[in-house]
């Protein structure tokens, strides 16, 4: 691999015009694909295999109006006033005119809901005054019956006609008590779905609740922007109109002032790693080009694939951060090279031979942790994956053939004019590198290895979800739709739950309303529930729809626990069996789903990274230190994440908004950190490994190995730490907690795990951390990625 690398990069460096334009070919194939392809991107997910699936799947066949999407248009006065009558009509008239929007099957009037909903009560008052008034009349009759019975009896026996009027009043009786009996139960119907309204007590608020024929994933954008256009189409004076994240959820900004930043900053630091603006451009020129390439051609294909709005934003995050590093390693393996007075071409082949060789292995590693993400069975992590690991491919191309290109382009000019006069007066010197002390060893991994302990603390507590309209960015649409329903409604009207009832017989028309009073009854008893509704019957009477208002929001853990507790009751009336679905209850499937695929993933992860790292190494003990400090670091990942975005530590410094963690983070991060800490491990202990196999002492191997490794690896994690952290300031909390975490990921790993804790371990292991069995080291291929025979075969 060295030699064919080495040749790879000569051939760039002398013909660097052909690598170039062969590269500006491959970018407008990109961009063409993406301007013919592009079709937008999704803001929701799924997860196949759900219990909410398998509800929404009986609704489709059996209610099918109530499996599609649905949304909520919110309109509130500005002043908190009522509605007034002209504002209430202008609403109606927007909801008459919308049946010719496209996907959708139904939008509500709120007012002729709650004058229906007035009306239901009133039928009731009446229909009780009316039973009451019969009942009266009908005591009355018994009275006067039982007057003339008592005045015939002396005379002889009842005559057959009071026996007739006795019977009337008994009939009467009985028809008074059945309807009665449905009058109740219409009233405790009534009563139980009280506190579900559309109208706020106050009058200032009103919901449209529009329904689509398509479910979440299968409508299209153009669909619910028509929802939008629509109803902002005629202004309301003195009032607001928000749109639900079911309907207005936007896709987040890719690239913002925050990416930019961190950009930056990891151009200074690359300044003064590298000495020269020349030397620095290059590792950001090449990273940004091929964050074009995998941006632009990923997004190619979202009109093939389903995509996620989140997955071209890993794809940049990973270019970046990668490609910068990648190509700093061989632009700084060159420079030192010339320093020392190489002719410049053949300087190009040896760093793409010696330092291209550990990015080829580096940026495997990555790609293996990001690929294995498709054995999670969930459709868009594997997605994720697939586009994060092409990027990353890319970024390994391009460091390995434009990089070299242009270092043969440029040749000397890659150095500054100082470090020019110095050219062939610059010599290695690794003998001021001394072992560390043993106690020194001792009271490092105890301290590195105690405060990663203490970070991870909050982990334990960590709850994952879905974002809702809260996490949305203050003062969106989305936002102030959630945050006006929840104060004007309640917070579980923000996220009701739709449960079904399956009637394997079917039910007769007479015991439909009692029936679903049973259930009703069942519902509003458990912990929780503020309102329950009954909402459609199928046709054959199989399959009941009820509405459940939970006590609070989508993302609380009393709604989480309401879900449970309702997915565990048993058959009411013996063989009536409940399902649980609605927008809460799928979001939460999708999280549970995810955090149960973790330990898999992770599993065969670090089972494929394991056998990578043992043919670099050539050794068992190695690889087995570098993983368990990685587990380290990522608890410790997570317990600054649920710090921060759950527990609420430092959110207000931030702007953050606090609730669950997003329930496929902690599946990502495993595999970008992962891969990542690795790169790490390679680059440092590759080092060390050469000077052991030099002839140096294990643990002077060791000091050697972290001094020649440390400039380039602090240089790289920075950078990664700053291109990530710039996306902590993105507008999407998504984007925030991604971001966080993998420059939280990357600073504890780099630079408390790879710079002090495993030197200290290999320190205290000695000659045994380079153990292998003889046996395997007699089948291992010889992959050497310290490219030291390629430096014997073609010294400078």
């Amino acid at each position: 691999m060295a030699e064919l690398l080495y040749r790879l990069g000569t051939f760039s460096a002398r013909h660097g015009w052909r690598v170039i334009v062969a590269w500006i070919i491959v970018l407008g194939i990109a961009v063409g694909g993406f301007l013919i392809g592009f079709k937008g991107l999704a803001s929701s997910f799924d997860v196949p295999g759900t219990a909410s699936g398998a509800v929404v799947d009986q609704l489709t066949k059996k209610l099918p109006d109530y499996a599609g999407a649905a949304g909520t248009v919110v309109f509130q006065t500005d002043d908190g006033s009522a509605l007034t009558a002209d504002q209430r009509s202008q609403i109606s008239a927007l909801v008459k005119d919308s049946g010719d929007l496209p996907d959708v099957s139904k939008v509500i009037d709120p007012f002729e809901t709650e004058a229906q909903r007035a009306a239901r009560h009133q039928q009731v008052t009446d229909g009780q005054a009316q039973l009451d008034q019969a009942r009266a009349q009908l005591d009355a009759g018994q009275t006067q019956l039982d007057a003339a019975k008592a005045q015939l009896q002396s005379a002889g026996p009842p005559t057959t006609q009071l026996d007739a009027q006795q019977a009337t009043i008994d009939d009467g009786l009985a028809t008074l008590t059945t309807k009665q009996a449905a009058l109740d139960q219409g009233a405790e119907l009534l009563k139980l779905s009280d506190e579900i309204r559309v109208v706020s007590k106050d009058g200032s608020t009103a919901l449209v609740n529009v329904a689509f024929t398509k479910p979440r994933l299968e409508l299209s954008e153009d669909s619910k922007q028509a929802v939008i256009e629509h109803f902002e189409s005629k202004p309301i004076d003195g009032a607001t109109v928000s749109f639900s994240t079911d309907i207005a959820q936007g896709v987040p900004q890719i690239v913002g002032v925050g990416e930019a930043v961190g950009v930056v900053i990891a151009a200074i630091v690359l300044i003064v790693v590298l000495g020269s603006l020349v030397a620095a451009a290059l590792p950001l020129f090449t990273a940004l080009f091929g964050v074009a390439v995998a941006a632009l051609g990923s997004l190619a294909f979202s009109g093939v694939v389903e995509m996620a709005s989140v997955t071209p934003v890993l794809a940049i995050m990973l270019g970046l951060a990668v490609g910068i590093d990648y190509s700093l390693f061989i632009v700084k393996r060159h420079r030192r090279q010339l320093l020392e007075g190489a002719e410049p071409k053949e300087s190009v082949g040896l760093a793409n031979g010696t330092s291209g060789n550990a990015v080829v292995f580096a940026g495997t590693t990555v790609v293996v942790a990001l690929l294995a993400l498709n054995v999670t069975g969930v459709p868009f992590l594997g997605l994720m994956g697939t586009v994060g690991a092409i990027a990353v491919i890319l970024a390994v191309l391009i460091a390995i053939t434009l990089t070299p290109a242009l270092l043969g382009l440029l040749g000397t000019r890659v150095l500054s004019k100082r470090a020019r006069a110095k050219v062939g007066q610059v010599n290695p010197d690794d003998t001021k590198a001394k072992p560390m002390s043993t106690a020194r060893a001792v009271l490092t991994v105890l301290a590195s290895t105690a405060v990663l302990l203490i970070v991870a603390i909050p982990a334990l507590s960590m709850r994952v979800g879905l974002p809702d309209g809260s996490s949305e960015p203050v003062g969106s649409t989305t936002y102030d739709a959630f945050m006006q329903t929840s104060n004007s409604f309640g917070a579980g009207a923000t996220g009701p739950l739709l449960v079904t009832a399956n009637v394997p017989a079917g039910l007769p028309d007479d015991k439909v309303t009692s029936t679903q009073l049973d259930i009703a009854r069942v519902l509003a008893d458990q912990k929780d529930v503020v309102a329950v509704a009954p909402i459609a019957v199928s046709d054959d009477h199989e399959l009941m729809a009820f509405q459940v208002v939970p006590a609070e929001g989508p993302n609380s853990v009393s709604t989480e626990k309401l879900v449970g507790a309702l997915r565990e009751l048993g058959p009411v009336d013996d063989d009536i069996h409940l399902g649980v679905s609605g927008q809460t209850a799928i979001n939460l499937d999708i999280s549970a789903n995810l955090a149960a695929v973790l330990p898999l993933y992770l599993l065969v992860v670090v089972g494929l990274s394991l056998l990578i790292m043992i043919l670099v190494f050539r050794s068992l003990l190695v690889p087995l230190i570098a993983t368990g400090g990685f587990i380290l670091s990522l608890f410790a990942t997570y317990g600054a994440i649920t710090a921060l975005f759950q527990w609420g530590w430092g959110a207000d410094a931030l702007s953050i908004h606090t609730g669950p963690i997003l329930s496929f983070l902690p599946v990502i991060l495993v595999g970008i950190l992962f891969g990542l800490a690795m790169d790490y491990q390679l680059f440092l202990a590759s080092g060390m490994r050469e000077a052991y196999v030099h002839g140096a002492s294990a643990r002077l191997a060791v000091a050697k190995g972290f001094r020649a490794g440390r400039t380039v690896v602090t240089a790289a994690a920075l950078i990664m730490i700053s291109v990530f952290g710039g996306f902590v300031f993105s507008e999407s909390t998504m984007i925030r907690s991604i971001g966080f975490g993998l420059a939280f990921g990357v600073l504890v790993d780099a630079f408390l795990v790879r710079m002090l804790l495993m030197p200290a371990l290999m320190h205290l292991l000695g000659r045994s951390a380079w153990w292998i069995p003889r046996w395997l080291d007699r089948i291992l291929p010889n992959v050497d990625v310290e490219g030291a025979a390629l430096e014997r075969r073609h010294h400078t």
